[in-house]
């Protein structure tokens, strides 16, 4: 049994976490003698004779080939530490998983790659940041990489997946990959499996637990060169993702919002100390330049017409003017645009049709 395959067993067995393996790793010159050992021999690295008895009987029977097969039987591509494939950025990282299960484009895990992220309840205007970024950052070469959660990262890879076939997206799971969380997201991982790369750390029927999803945040920052926070609260998991970043020396950018919008609070603290600011994509691609050779050329060469702008009335262009990201209720447009309330009314249903804003709960209007 070569270390490869020790180290996968190793990583299949319950009760047998990161710190354990590092033990194995560095007590031996080789995990592939480690099946031979004896229980006493691994009780001096401080693993209780329980563990050890349990780790030993399974590298010695059938456990590990069945496994592999489970593997196998779904497609999905086991990448340990040992391997070629695994991601240069992550290896170098302070706790890198010592496994990968992946399923989809492992090219992927070799491309220039951005993370991006942000609160699971995002405004309008965020959903189409992260949507509209993500698609210009793949078209110009870069691989987006996001949780598949709700909110900006489901908008993140959408956006990636409507390049003109330029970069692709990496979901990272904060579950096994035999689940799909959250559920209404079962397309759009359908879609990841298909044409970009899903991900995850979690072995076959790991139940899903809430501790699970903040591990994956170090994959997201690890894999990448930066991290880019769309729209999050003051306190938010985004942001735990963005200082995992800036503690693996990688970049942090940050799109800044609203100033009135607490879901820009995170974003604008992260602007204050430094992270920076995004405007468009190539705020982001010109710190590539080096890896994308160069982004402008591949974006021309990838680049495929989009549809035409939209042809608005004067009076659409006047009301639409009005409507920010933010909320506004009928009222207070009546109150703005100077209108009719009936013409309001046909003008406010004109920008529906042509998909320019959206109505949400309560009679109010927000762009999109």
């Amino acid at each position: 049994m070569d270390k490869r395959t020790v180290l996968f067993a190793l990583h299949e067995l319950p009760g047998i976490g990161w710190q354990t393996i590092l033990k194995l790793i560095d007590g031996f010159d080789d995990l592939s003698g480690l099946p031979l050992q004896s229980v006493d021999r691994l009780s001096r690295l401080d693993i209780p004779a329980k563990k050890a008895e349990q780790l030993l009987t399974a590298l010695q029977g059938s456990f590990v080939s069945d496994r592999f097969l489970a593997y196998e039987a779904r497609g999905i591509h086991v990448v340990t530490w040992y391997d070629e494939a695994y991601p240069v950025w992550l290896r170098h990282t302070s706790q890198p998983p010592w496994v990968l299960y992946a399923s989809g484009d492992l090219s992927l895990l070799r491309r220039v790659s951005v993370a991006v992220v942000g609160t699971r309840t995002p405004t309008a205007y965020g959903k189409r940041v992260a949507h509209e970024l993500s698609r210009d950052l793949a078209d110009a070469g870069v691989t987006v990489v996001s949780g598949l959660a709700r909110g900006i990262d489901s908008e993140a890879h959408r956006g990636a997946l409507q390049s003109a076939g330029g970069g692709s997206t990496i979901g990272v799971l904060g579950c096994a990959l035999d689940t799909v969380y959250p559920p209404e997201n079962r397309e759009l991982y359908a879609r990841i499996g298909k044409a970009g790369l899903l991900l995850s750390e979690f072995p076959l029927g790991t139940p899903v637990h809430p501790g699970l999803f903040p591990l994956r945040n170090r994959i997201i920052a690890g894999l990448t060169r930066g991290t880019l926070v769309v729209e999050a609260a003051e306190r938010s998991g985004s942001l735990i993702t963005s200082d995992l970043a800036l503690g693996e020396s990688r970049d942090v950018f940050a799109i800044p919002g609203p100033i009135t919008s607490p879901k820009s609070a995170g974003t604008h603290k992260l602007l204050k100390e430094g992270a920076k600011t995004v405007t468009c994509a190539e705020d982001i691609l010109e710190e590539y330049d080096m890896w994308l050779k160069p982004p402008s050329a591949q974006r021309q060469m990838n680049a495929q017409p989009r549809s035409a702008p939209v042809k608005l009335s004067p009076e659409e262009a006047d009301l639409l003017s009005r409507i920010s990201w933010e909320p506004a209720s009928v009222d207070k447009l009546f109150e703005l645009s100077g209108f009719a309330f009936g013409q309001m009314h046909a003008v406010l249903l004109s920008l529906l049709m042509k998909k320019q804003i959206q109505q949400l709960p309560g009679s109010t209007y927000v762009r999109i």
